[in-house]
């Protein structure tokens, strides 16, 4: 078949409306797993301190009837602090762009300064759990950092050989030593860091990884042959919970954490702690030119309560 003669085609034509969508389709990663799950405190100073308490150790504890009480030494609290970190990002939009027709949006400005709030967290969950970053205090030409989970995990670790090294001290003043030589990841480890925790006190709830280690754990116990559901058409591999000698741990894959990482965390005690009014914040920019501009910022710290409820497996085979 072919075209009629003479007859007139949109290839021809001059004026056919253009047809676009009023939706704008995005695909990239916008959860924070750490970020979001963790509990939310407040700072007031630049250096934000809390206290950590530790009991003396158990003993047999059998007295004389009327014996005379000596008094018994206590152990006295432990001084932490991280720093406040400022993160932002910007948005600017010519004069012109903000007053044209838009598909898909009505205001440019609050387009943009919506992706840039999305933007601004992905970088708040990546500075938190995908570096291994030790506090820095910052000066007129240095930026401030918060020390990163990395950076306070030392108690409840397992390594799996290497030349690796935990933190030097649980006070965010050094970084993780990285080996160059990596372990596959196992159940024997995971249960090796989660019986760590409960010796030390602590109660776990999340297992946090990412993608490729996290599929590793879904080969765990119970794991080894996918099932399959043939009244609901699907085959179930994966394990999303991990039930613990120790108790139920939910297993959280975060696309922002280093591939060689596996977190066993306690989640209340951690926390991000901004300064006021600056969690999040938007504010516009002096105008220059025919534009606008506005900053999203948050300035805010980690407060690791108590790294002892925690742990982690570290250099872990990432292929």
């Amino acid at each position: 078949m072919t075209m009629g003669t003479s007859a007139f085609s949109t290839f021809a034509a001059v004026g056919n409306r253009e047809d676009i969508t009023d939706t704008i389709y995005r695909i990239d990663p916008t959860d924070t797993p750490f970020y979001s799950g963790v509990e939310k405190a407040k700072a007031s100073a630049v250096n934000h301190e809390w206290q950590t308490q530790a009991l003396r150790s158990v003993a047999a504890n059998a007295q004389l009837e009327g014996d005379d009480i000596t008094a018994v030494s206590r152990t006295p609290t432990v001084r932490l602090g991280n720093i406040c970190q400022i993160l932002y990002t910007s948005a600017r939009v010519t004069g012109t762009q903000r007053v044209v027709d838009h598909a898909g949006r009505d205001d440019e400005m609050a387009y943009q300064e919506m992706l840039a709030g999305l933007e601004l967290k992905r970088d708040i969950e990546y500075n938190l759990v995908g570096l291994s970053t030790a506090k820095v205090t910052g000066a007129t030409t240095t930026a401030r950092k918060f020390a990163s989970v990395n950076a306070w995990i030392t108690t409840n670790t397992d390594k799996g050989g290497g030349t690796a090294a935990d933190p030097t001290a649980a006070d965010g003043t050094s970084a993780r030593v990285d080996s160059a030589t990596l372990s596959a990841f196992t159940e024997a480890r995971l249960k090796n860091v989660i019986k760590k925790c409960f010796d030390a006190g602590g109660k776990p709830t999340v297992v946090m990884l990412n993608s490729f280690n996290k599929q590793q754990f879904s080969t765990f116990t119970g794991r080894g042959t996918p099932m399959q559901d043939q009244g609901e058409r699907k085959i179930t591999a994966a394990v999303d919970v991990y039930e613990s000698d120790f108790g139920r741990l939910k297993v959280t894959p975060n696309r922002f954490m280093r591939q060689r990482d596996a977190f066993v965390l306690q989640m209340d005690m951690w926390a991000t702690a901004p300064l006021p009014g600056r969690s999040m914040v938007s504010f516009p920019l002096a105008k220059i030119g025919d534009s606008d501009a506005k900053v999203i910022l948050s300035e805010m710290t980690l407060e690791s309560r108590n790294e002892k409820a925690s742990g982690g497996v570290f250099d872990l085979t990432t292929a």
